[in-house]
């Protein structure tokens, strides 16, 4: 048995650890009072909200992760562009916005400009699949401190103050919907990495496909199917289910979830007959869904046509007036 901790990455640790970062961040919100790019503190989740006079400025910033690992193992660096984007723009619209820039960071131990031409070509596609532009970045060659490179950027993104989506519109009784997942994402690689590249080798054949490909299968973007579904229904919540599994829901509300998961299998069905528990598949991994939208009822059928339009969606649950996030297919509770 192998937990995320135990992998060498403990979120409970991580978390006591930032409260002093996060202190004195908050604590210089107020050299922009009354100004414009005022932060807003109640409002936001995934995303930071400054405020812009009509709009909300919202911005993001998050990296690959250890998927580069996987990588720099097998030498295929042009979907690696698609996962930073996608991690940082699938966080963007949990707030309603729009993506529109982002600036990239690449940190490396030396420049190779075929690896460099690769990981352009997972920008722009990435680019593409969200409709953003890339205005800008920074490469910073340090030998002395890396040993192969690393991958992060910072997105923008607008939304009308009207139309930011909080979560507090959601109440007992609305629908949860799932929209699937294209695998592992960019999240718990260090947990997968660490239980199955030792036993088996990246060349592994799992279901007619090696392990490498689905460890770096590009994490899906969702902002075309989302921007899509805002035009026409009125949205309750949206949740991004990154780092942190389902434990993403109580991001944007308090209300409890009642939730039946796909059947579990692909790279995480490998995972779990590997020995990790049912609870920690469900605390570290999408397990199938990288993505959940509360609706009210009624207008279930009309979210669900527009999101099957570009990816398989279904219910997957209801909101509950009691807190905690019950799986109740697999006896799983959080």
């Amino acid at each position: 048995m192998l937990t995320y901790a135990q992998a060498g990455v403990d979120d409970e640790k991580t978390q006591k650890s930032l409260k002093g970062i996060i202190s004195l961040a908050r604590a210089t919100f107020e050299f922009r009072k009354g100004k414009i790019g005022e932060p807003k503190e109640d409002i936001g989740h995934y995303a930071a909200l400054m405020d812009f006079g009509n709009f909300y400025l919202a911005m993001t910033t998050d990296g690959v992760g250890t998927k580069i690992l996987v990588a720099e193992a097998v030498g295929k660096f042009d979907t690696i562009g698609i996962d930073m984007i996608a991690m940082n723009v699938n966080d963007l619209i949990c707030v309603g916005a729009e993506p529109v820039a982002l600036v990239d960071y690449l940190a490396v131990k030396e420049p190779k400009a075929e690896v460099f031409e690769e990981i352009a070509k997972g920008l722009y596609e990435g680019a593409k699949q969200s409709g953003i532009a890339i205005v800008g970045g920074e490469t910073a060659v340090m030998p002395d401190l890396i040993e192969g490179f690393d991958l992060a950027g910072t997105a923008i993104g607008v939304v009308d103050k009207e139309t930011v989506i909080t979560g507090e519109k959601i109440k007992p009784g609305d629908v949860v919907i799932g929209v699937e997942s294209s695998g592992i994402h960019s999240n718990g690689l260090t947990l997968a990495r660490k239980l199955l590249i030792p036993k088996y080798g990246l060349d592994y054949e799992y279901e007619g496909k090696p392990l490498w490909k689905y460890l770096l299968e590009p994490t899906r973007i969702y902002v075309r199917p989302v921007l899509e579904l805002l035009e026409s229904v009125e949205v309750h919540g949206l949740a991004h289910i990154t780092g942190g599994g389902l434990l993403n829901l109580k991001r944007i509300t308090n209300y409890g979830f009642s939730l039946k998961m796909p059947q579990i299998s692909g790279i995480f069905k490998l995972i779990h007959e590997n020995g990790v528990p049912l609870e920690e598949m469900f605390r570290v991994f999408n397990m199938g869904v990288g993505f959940i939208i509360v609706v009210d009822e009624k207008d279930k059928e009309n979210a669900l046509e527009t999101l099957n339009k570009y990816y398989p969606s279904f219910e997957i649950g209801r909101v509950t007036k009691d807190k905690g996030i019950i799986v109740d297919n697999y006896g799983v509770k959080f």
